[in-house]
């Protein structure tokens, strides 16, 4: 057999095989034995027809039914005797079988780029750093008190802490009420700070039962729209936020802390623990878009579309029922996505060609200690969640990431950057 290796392109190869019928003949010698059990013919017992008998009456329909097989296996044997890795699904280019002579067939397929690494240490990036402030602690404080509020009725609003219950109804510019653009029952927090500034200020000293009228405007990318209303208070209440005393603390942990101080300082500790997640995230995401930026890499369009597959996998996932939404548009959605996608796929690449470069591995015990961390955090048996790991490239995969991230970490020049802070 005879097997000649094309490059088309970085990324893409083609494999030409040239098979002699006397190389053929053991992998049909295979074909006839396995359907030797299902013979039937006259005189016969089902699976006791001579061989000789099969090959006379059979040999040609199973030798044709068995060609797509035995090219299949010819293909992936020279990929593994060549050390060839190939993207994807593979094309069978040409496919010429005369019995008793050849069978030749070419096979394209994509590979992955030979990658020259340039600078990837030294990367200068930014870590953007954002002090805890006291002022945000009491906001969180603050939240968790609004959330273990209790309400009052009351007539007038006097301040900040009331919610207001309307008819909304909307107006036409000379006040005209809109036909079918009411709204019974909404619900204004005038605390909240994402409630519409012109409304706050309209119900700031609302009356149960007055109409209030409010003008604002907004904008929408390069227009803006100008919004009249009508709002008959209906109902107000009187938010009545419980003091931060122990007995509000002994309620939001379940009994585990007793104590404010003790609390507050716990609240501290988890905004600086989410702001260094957020920076850790920002100076990851730098440091690749930078390593990307310095490596015009080609990229195989079979892990193109692996990514743009699995972005519409991440949103079926979202769904209740695993669908994308009605009417959406799947073409639109691979063409805007198709250049993230490929960065995606440069620095999956990268990442493996500095994994490679730099001798970092994912060991056993690297994934035995992965299956221990999570196991309590997932609720699954550490054995049982460590054998799936075992069988699954994913946590691999995730783990050397990592082991890359920290050593472009270990080797970036970071410029912490201090945040302004501000609080609602």
């Amino acid at each position: 057999m005879q097997v000649t290796i094309t490059t088309i392109s970085p990324t893409q190869q083609e494999a030409a095989f040239d098979v002699s019928s006397e190389d053929l003949q053991p992998h049909f010698d295979r074909a006839y034995e396995e359907f030797r059990p299902k013979a039937q013919l006259k005189g016969f017992r089902k699976g006791k027809v001579p061989l000789p008998m099969i090959k006379k009456i059979y040999g040609e329909a199973i030798e044709q039914e068995a060609i797509d097989k035995i090219a299949n296996d010819l293909y992936r044997d020279a990929m593994d005797e060549r050390k060839i890795q190939p993207l994807g699904t593979p094309s069978m280019t040409k496919l010429d079988f005369q019995r008793r002579q050849y069978l030749r067939f070419t096979v394209k397929y994509d590979v992955r780029p030979a990658i020259t690494l340039e600078q990837y240490k030294g990367i200068a990036v930014e870590k953007p750093v954002h002090p805890v402030t006291d002022a945000e602690v009491e906001d969180e404080i603050h939240h968790l008190r609004r959330a273990n509020s209790t309400t009052a009725e009351a007539e007038t609003v006097t301040d900040s802490e009331h919610a207001v219950t309307a008819d909304v109804q909307e107006l036409d510019e000379a006040g005209t009420p809109l036909i079918g653009k009411k709204t019974s029952g909404t619900r204004f927090y005038l605390a909240d700070p994402a409630l519409t500034p012109e409304i706050r200020d309209a119900l700031q000293t609302a009356r149960k039962g007055e109409t209030y009228r409010v003008r604002y405007e907004s904008k929408h990318d390069d227009h803006s729209h100008t919004h009249h209303y009508a709002i008959a208070v209906t109902a107000i209440e009187k938010v009545i936020l419980p003091p931060f005393d122990e007995a509000l603390v002994r309620k939001i942990t379940g009994e585990k802390v007793t104590s404010p101080d003790e609390f507050r300082t716990s609240i501290r500790n988890d905004l600086a623990g989410y702001w260094e997640n957020q920076a850790m995230t920002r100076l990851n995401d730098a440091i690749a878009n930078e390593v990307v930026r310095r490596h015009e890499i080609p990229v195989p369009d079979t892990l193109v579309e692996a990514y743009l597959d699995s972005f519409l996998d991440d949103m079926k996932s979202r769904t209740r029922d695993r669908k994308l939404p009605a009417g959406f548009d799947v073409g639109k959605f691979r063409t805007e996505s198709r250049p993230y996608a490929i960065w995606q796929a440069k620095w999956s690449l990268l990442k493996e060609a500095i994994a490679e470069k730099e001798n970092l591995t994912v060991t056993d015990e690297d994934v035995a200690r992965l299956a221990e961390t999570e196991a309590g955090r997932i609720g699954i048996d550490k054995e049982r969640l460590l054998d799936y790991y075992k069988k699954s490239s994913g946590p691999t995969e995730r783990l050397l990431s990592e082991k890359v991230m920290n050593f472009l970490r270990s080797h970036a020049t970071v410029q912490e950057n201090v945040m302004e802070t501000t609080h609602t």
